[in-house]
C-alpha cells in the first residue's frame, strides 16, 4: 500500500468527514419522516371527517380543490387542508384566488380557517397545483372516489405532481396501518 502524502491524506480524511456529516442529517430526515407518518396514520383515527367531505365543504361556493390532505398543524394537532382555485381552474393563477382551507377533523362539523396565499413557496405551489389540474378531465373529487373504488382505505392525500416527467394525481391511502400510493395521469 502506498501511503499519501500528509496534506492530501488530512484532505481526504477532511473530505470524509463532511461526506459523513452531510449524510447523517439525511438519515435523520428520512427516519423522522417516517415516524411522522406513521403518527399521522395512527392520529387519522380521530377524524370524523374524510378527505372529500372536507373538498365539499371547501368548494361549496364554487371554488375548485386543486389537492387536500391530512397533516399535523404547527401545534402537532391533527388538521384537514384543502388548497383551492376560489375562481375555478379555467382562471389563471396571477387572476386567480388561491388559498388553504384547513383545520381539526375531530369534532363533528369542520371549522376550517382560511388563508389566502401571498407568500412565494405558498403560490408557487398551489399555482402550479391549479396548471396541473386545468389539465385534467376529472376533477380531484372524481379522481379520490376513483381510488377509493380501486383499493379500500382512508385517503390521507390527493396532490397533484410532476412524475417520471408526466403529470399525475397522487393519492395516498391508509388502509389497516399500511400507506399505499396511487398514481393518475392527467
Amino acid at each position: 500500500m502506498t501511503a499519501l502524502p500528509i496534506g492530501i491524506g488530512r484532505t481526504l480524511a477532511a473530505g470524509l468527514v463532511s461526506i459523513a456529516a452531510l449524510s447523517a442529517p439525511v438519515y435523520g430526515y428520512a427516519a423522522e419522516a417516517a415516524t411522522s407518518q406513521a403518527a399521522l396514520v395512527k392520529a387519522l383515527a380521530n377524524s370524523k371527517l374524510t378527505l372529500a367531505d372536507g373538498i365539499r365543504q371547501a368548494t361549496k361556493n364554487g371554488g375548485a380543490a386543486i389537492s387536500a390532505k391530512f397533516e399535523f398543524d404547527d401545534a402537532g394537532k391533527l388538521s384537514l387542508s384543502v388548497y383551492t382555485a376560489d375562481k375555478g381552474l379555467a382562471v389563471a393563477a396571477e387572476e386567480n384566488v388561491l388559498e388553504e382551507l384547513s383545520g381539526s377533523p375531530e369534532a363533528a362539523s369542520w371549522k376550517p380557517e382560511t388563508e389566502v396565499f401571498k407568500d412565494v413557496p405558498h403560490v408557487s405551489r398551489a399555482a402550479t397545483q391549479l396548471t396541473l389540474m386545468s389539465m385534467s378531465r376529472a376533477s380531484l373529487p372524481e379522481l379520490i372516489h376513483k381510488a377509493q373504488q380501486q383499493a379500500k382505505g382512508i385517503v390521507l392525500s390527493a396532490t397533484p405532481e410532476i412524475r417520471k416527467g408526466k403529470p399525475a394525481v397522487v393519492i395516498q391511502m391508509v388502509n389497516a396501518g399500511k400507506l399505499t400510493e396511487l398514481q393518475y395521469p392527467l
